[in-house]
């Protein structure tokens, strides 16, 4: 042995990484120091999950190129309901009313002065649930963007985990499931199991109390208007 000690043995070891990107191929290798150099191992690789900043998408083929997220906010599964927000609010409430509602009323104008929308009439980061509760580029959809995901998919009636809702297939064959999770108005749930109604981040222009969202029910479809910003609606957030 030329007059070094020489031995044979296993052992384990572990080591914590943070702060590693989502969707991104890490690639490393043990190694050992011993009296003759540093000696490497097999050279192994991972891969870290399609996330952004911790929440599963899936991208439909729509020409936009967005993403969709597979969950509502609040949600820990695609058919759980998640969270009710009034337009304009970041956080639940125990009760949906005119009186506490923070948007209801306020004309494009006072919606721009007060920081609530943007240039191009929606809603601001601070002022949009998505972007607040999930981070990251999380956001609600625009109206336009609800319009693509009506016209440009396949709308199936269905029901995933027993729970009532439309399996949304894009021109690329990946699909989300969207609960048919009704509404809050004031202290009730109402229509959860018939009817779904997901926010956009648009104001009605010609209706103060209006913002426009995403209403469907077994066989219909479609991006409307007309419902009080003071409700408490389903968010389903979009990334670039």
């Amino acid at each position: 042995n030329c007059g070094g000690d020489t031995g044979v043995g296993t052992s384990t070891f572990s080591h914590n990484i943070s702060n590693l990107q989502d969707d991104a191929t890490y690639y490393f290798r043990a190694y050992i120091k011993t009296n003759f150099g540093i000696v490497y191992g097999e050279e192994k690789s991972f891969k870290t999950g399609s996330l952004i900043n911790g929440h599963d998408w899936v991208d439909l083929g729509l020409p936009s190129g967005l993403k969709w997220a597979t969950c509502n906010v609040g949600a820990d599964s695609p058919e759980d309901y998640g969270n009710y927000y009034a337009w304009g609010e970041i956080t639940t409430k125990s009760t949906y009313r005119t009186d506490n509602s923070l948007t209801y009323g306020l004309s494009i104008s006072e919606l721009q002065s007060q920081g609530i929308i943007d240039g191009d009439h929606n809603l601001t980061p601070s002022h949009d649930a998505a972007t607040a509760n999930w981070g990251g580029t999380w956001r609600l959809p625009t109206k336009a963007e609800l319009e693509e995901l009506e016209n440009r998919c396949t709308w199936e009636w269905t029901a995933l985990n027993g729970i009532n809702g439309y399996k949304v297939t894009g021109p690329n064959g990946n699909n989300i499931f969207l609960p048919a999770a009704g509404e809050r108005y004031g202290t009730s749930l109402s229509g959860d199991g018939y009817v779904g109604h997901y926010w956009s981040s648009t104001p009605d222009d010609g209706y103060d109390d209006y913002a426009y969202f995403l209403n469907f029910y077994n066989g219909c479809e479609y991006v409307a208007h007309g419902i009080d910003r003071y409700d408490g609606l389903t968010v389903r957030p979009i990334a670039e």
